[in-house]
């Protein structure tokens, strides 16, 4: 992976330090947890987090293609507007009465799409509570706190609960579900991009790995003197320690080691990936999935990332280098999962700070709200778009106020509660996991069979 740029180590640090106060929560809730036991035997699932940080404009993914449609985002959009011949068709379902393209970076999410294996849900949000314009403007409803804040937004994403900083949507789920892997030392939640959210449960560590192998000691490379230094530290680090700090440090690095053993089981796959940052990452990924009778697995959530899609700059440059990476990877991850036999119980997601403004800033967009995701995989009721498109009109009906920041007609946790049910989480514990659940109209979206 590259070096990161400052915004990456702050964001990091932040989701470090949640995961930390996760830790802290362990040590407290661990009796009170109540986690419900499931039977999957043999029924094996894995969800994909795709994490685009820095705010992805979803309304240059998927534009309108008619005439009239085209012209209206041609006006707002200005020195951003994609030329209209260039848009790649989306075949939508017979009395669809709608007409779109991807953008043009995107050619392999297209195929996917009209195959059927891919879906779209619109303009997707944080939201507490649903909420109109009228009520948004009055300042009468409740609306996540920080809205147009990359660290604010991308947590409440992952956690999919404004009020909660401490878990993630993922890790609470893995919480419920870590019983149905039995008695395998490798967590549920796996992270080929360091640090997040996300995954961080109340009784669920994340097992973070780098997309080219585990985090080894330095100096142990397997020879017969290095592998008796390793047994005594194995040794030293097993001894008790009466210092929390230090018993701390020796428990991590124990398991970190075991860990990384682990890694020895994971096996090489076929299917070729670009050599990219998320081709990498996505790699790792279904090289784990490949592994996953070895390791015990029938259930494994996984979290990768990318950053870049902050595009206040020269967006059209920057996004068409960001989407060619997201589609060509995407597309080589999903013929993996087919390869591996595995296609109809892996589903990808993408996620994304927030979206950007339909107006443009005169160079890029800025910070929106309300987006759109990709969903991709065998189980998706692909070839089609989920939830409600915005009307992309200034000043129009879901626009905030003057500047297109859409405001989100699909919620997170309407958006993410759809895939758990999938995933196996039983719908009377769907409030535990998103504890706002019950104030939206739709906790399955329908998108996934």
């Amino acid at each position: 992976m590259y070096p990161p740029t400052r915004r990456t180590f702050i964001r990091q640090a932040a989701c470090a330090a949640l995961g930390a106060s996760g830790l802290v929560g362990t040590i407290l809730d661990l009796r009170k947890l109540n986690a419900a036991t499931y039977s999957v035997a043999g029924d094996y699932k894995a969800l994909v987090c795709v994490f685009l940080y820095g705010g992805n404009d979803g309304n240059n993914v998927i534009i309108p293609h008619d005439a009239a449609g085209y012209a209206a985002y041609a006006s707002a959009r200005s020195v951003l507007a994609i030329p209209q011949s260039s848009l790649l068709p989306l075949i939508l379902p017979d009395g669809d009465g709608r007409d779109f393209g991807l953008h043009p970076k995107l050619p392999e999410l297209q195929s996917l799409f009209n195959q059927g294996k891919l879906g779209i849900v619109a303009n997707v949000g944080t939201l507490v509570a649903p909420v109109t314009k009228t009520e948004y403007l009055s300042g009468t409803a409740a609306v996540p706190p920080e809205l147009f804040s990359h660290s604010d937004q991308s947590v409440q994403w992952q956690t999919s609960a404004p009020n909660e900083v401490r878990v993630g949507w993922g890790g609470r789920i893995a919480d419920l579900l870590s019983s149905v892997n039995g008695n395998t030392t490798v967590s549920l939640t796996i992270s080929v991009a360091g640090t997040n959210v996300f995954e961080v449960g109340n009784a669920v560590i994340p097992f973070q790995v780098s997309p080219t192998g585990g985090f080894g000691l330095a100096g142990f490379n397997g020879t017969a003197n290095a592998n008796v230094r390793l047994q005594a530290f194995k040794e030293l680090l097993a001894q008790p320690h009466q210092n929390l700090l230090e018993k701390a440090y020796a428990d991590t690095v124990t398991r970190s080691i075991a860990d990384n053993e682990i890694l020895r089981a994971v096996p090489l796959i076929n299917t070729t990936f670009p050599n990219t940052d998320l081709g990498r990452q996505l790699k790792m990924v279904a090289r784990f999935i490949g592994g996953r009778t070895n390791l015990g697995m029938q259930r494994q959530i996984f979290f990768c990332a990318v950053s870049g899609y902050d595009t206040h700059g020269p967006q059209l440059t920057a996004q068409s280098g960001l989407l060619t990476e997201l589609s060509q990877a995407l597309s080589a991850f999903y013929s993996a999962t087919v390869e591996l036999g595995v296609d109809q119980q892996v589903t990808t997601f993408t996620a994304s700070d927030f979206g950007r403004t339909f107006r443009s800033n005169g160079f890029g967009s800025d910070h929106g709200w309300g987006n759109h995701q990709f969903v991709l995989g065998g189980a998706v009721r692909g070839g089609r778009l989920y939830g409600t498109f915005p009307t992309l009109a200034i000043d129009g009906p879901d626009d905030t106020g003057g500047q297109g920041r859409w405001i989100p007609t699909t919620s997170v946790e309407e958006f993410s509660a759809t895939m758990a049910s999938w995933f196996g989480v039983a719908d009377s514990d769907l409030p535990t996991v998103f504890p706002n659940i019950g104030r939206f109209a739709n906790p399955n979206l329908g998108f996934l069979s």
